[in-house]
C-alpha cells in the first residue's frame, strides 16, 4: 500500500512522518522494525511492547501511512518492514535546513 518517496518529499510527507516519529512507542517501534533483518512478524512486536494488539496495528497504520514501513498480508497475519529510502529521504531533507 505504500509509495516509494523520492526527495524532495512533500511538505504533507514531512509533516506524516514528523508526526508518525513524535509517538515515543512508534518509534520504539520502527527502531525495531528497522534492526530486523527480515520483516518482523507483528507477533514479534506484541511480545516487545506491553499494550494490546489493537494498538500495535494503530501504531503501524500510522507508520505505513507515512511511508516508514510496508506491511506484508499473509492471509490474517502480517509482518513489517521498514522503507529506508523514505527515512534517508527525510534525514536528508531535514540535513537541507
Amino acid at each position: 500500500m505504500t509509495t516509494a518517496h523520492h526527495f524532495p518529499l512533500t511538505e504533507q510527507q514531512i509533516t506524516l512522518i514528523s508526526r508518525a516519529l513524535a509517538d515515543p512507542r512508534r518509534y520504539q517501534i520502527l527502531v525495531q522494525i528497522a534492526a530486523s533483518v527480515a520483516a518482523i512478524p507483528c507477533a514479534e512486536l506484541l511480545k516487545t511492547h506491553p499494550v494490546s494488539a489493537a494498538t500495535i496495528s494503530h501504531h503501524t497504520k500510522e507508520l505505513e501511512r507515512a511511508g516508514l514501513i510496508s506491511t506484508i498480508r499473509e492471509g490474517k497475519y502480517a509482518r513489517f518492514a521498514i522503507q529506508r529510502e523514505t527515512l534517508h529521504a527525510y534525514a536528508e531533507q531535514l540535513i537541507t535546513l
